[in-house]
């Protein structure tokens, strides 16, 4: 699946991964390859992505935004995010 992560100035993060760890605002929640179309709101937290089945990851403290995914791609738009 692609994700994109994209804050107001610039673009944090854009590839093919496996999934993504979100901070939703109920709990935590993942997103896998081919997942159902979704939009959900999210919280300030750590997203954490799966590059692959492995244990390869990459994370991100983010602020408050949303995600959309549609077509098995996710667009993560928060106010804020760096690398952790």
């Amino acid at each position: 699946m692609t994700l994109e992560i994209l804050t107001p100035e610039k673009k944090i993060y854009s590839g093919e991964v496996y999934g993504v760890l979100l901070p939703g605002i109920t709990g935590l929640f993942e997103i896998l390859d081919k997942h159902a179309p979704l939009v959900s709101a999210l919280k300030s937290g750590n997203l954490k992505i799966l590059k692959d089945k492995s244990k390869h990851s990459e994370s991100y403290a983010i602020q408050s935004g949303f995600v959309e995914v549609i077509n098995n791609k996710a667009t993560v738009l928060v106010e804020g995010a760096e690398a952790i």
